[in-house]
């Protein structure tokens, strides 16, 4: 979608007040907490991570999570919130990393919802999260199982990915370093489009780094 950044920009301020968000945030963060347990020695990334719905979710169980997204309107909303609530492991990052590069091995798990459908290219983030994370490591993503393209139909210009085939997904992680070892159907969004109500399945997929991609 063109202008990306400046429509997640106008929708930041009101972007909680959906208590679905929230919901789903919550139902993510149990499944990755109960699958690779993760402890305060580690470090995350919460990539295109809004206003931190999720990283909130998963707050105590990370030594530090590195949050970055590239829409000013949402990073400015969630500074807002980590000094409203103190938080002191937070570090909001504005930044575009299929641009700007991260940090080499030195994550233990990144983790993105409803943030892949948006990126074109898939093998280079993957690639950059293989690079992100110390081998061991964990990536954990969320988001839309393949759908007929009407989940964006208010948005005439949205041109990235109508949700995810599972073999699909997992053959692209394969071949940039990862072994899928959980795949789960999460939460369904249901929306009313053109008239009729349509359900959207949301996959949680977690992943370890096996190996080391250039």
């Amino acid at each position: 979608m063109k202008n990306e950044s400046i429509h997640f920009d106008t929708e930041a301020q009101n972007w909680d007040q959906d208590p679905e968000k929230v919901k789903r945030a919550n139902l993510f963060a149990k499944e990755i907490i109960d699958f690779i347990h993760p402890d305060t020695s580690m470090n995350a990334i919460d990539f295109g991570c809004g206003t931190g719905l999720l990283s909130f979710a998963l707050r105590i169980n990370f030594r530090s999570i590195t949050l970055i997204d590239n829409s000013p309107g949402m990073i400015s909303v969630l500074e807002q919130k980590i000094d409203k609530n103190e938080i002191d492991n937070f570090q909001p990052l504005c930044i575009d990393p299929m641009i700007e590069e991260l940090e080499l091995n030195d994550f233990d798990v990144v983790f993105s919802s409803m943030t892949m459908h948006h990126i074109h290219d898939l093998h280079k983030i993957m690639r950059i999260f293989n690079s992100s994370l110390k081998m061991g490591g964990y990536v954990c993503i969320a988001d839309l199982v393949t759908e007929d393209g009407t989940f964006h139909s208010e948005h005439s210009d949205f041109d990235g990915h109508k949700g995810f085939d599972k073999d699909e997904f997992i053959s692209i992680l394969g071949a940039n370093g990862f072994q899928t070892e959980y795949y789960k159907i999460v939460f369904t969004i249901e929306k009313e489009v053109t008239g009729e109500n349509k359900k959207y399945p949301l996959f949680l997929l977690i992943a370890k780094k096996i190996k080391k991609v250039v």
